[in-house]
């Protein structure tokens, strides 16, 4: 029995050591410079530039959501417009544009609701745009319903009216 005390003793202080070698081990590895605190809120310089907060306006970022081109020589876009100020938000821009000489030529935009009145990411996920209607009569009827949020659903219909490449709401 005291030779198995002994043995047990022995792998205790083996035990022991093992336990603060590996200590000692992962101490010194691990070791270096402490990591740096950020200088900023929100800051992570990247190469070349500098720290950005989260008070600078950012550059509009912008997705078009829906397009209608009648015949060959008219197309209506939607295009959603991120808010600079706040990340959610978001604008819809209903555009006109006339094929001539061989280019699209923007002829009128007006905004479907208020601006930075929608969410980003429902307006640019799947089935952000409920109805788009266009025609090709003189004048042109639009009607433009966008998804408010999921939970909610579509939002009430838009409605205007192209006379001559001119937007005109109803």
């Amino acid at each position: 029995m005291i030779k198995n005390y002994r043995t047990l003793a022995g792998w205790g202080v083996v035990v022991a050591a093992t336990a603060t070698a590996v200590t000692a081990t992962i101490g010194a590895t691990a070791g270096g410079p402490v990591n740096p605190q950020p200088t900023g809120p929100q800051a992570r310089p990247t190469a070349g530039q500098e720290p950005k907060t989260q008070t600078e306006p950012r550059s509009a970022e912008r997705r078009r959501i829906a397009s209608s081109v009648l015949g060959k020589d008219v197309k209506y876009t939607l295009t959603a417009l991120r808010s600079r100020t706040d990340p959610l938000a978001a604008s819809v821009r209903l555009q006109v544009f006339t094929f001539d000489n061989g280019t699209w030529r923007e002829t009128d935009r007006a905004l479907v609701g208020e601006a930075d009145s929608w969410f980003w990411f429902p307006l640019t996920g799947r089935h952000a745009v409920c109805a788009f209607s266009t025609s090709s009569t003189q004048p042109a009827p639009v009607a433009v319903s966008m998804l408010v949020t999921p939970s909610v659903g579509c939002s009430p219909t838009a409605n205007f009216r192209v006379d001559n490449g001119r937007i005109v709401p109803v």
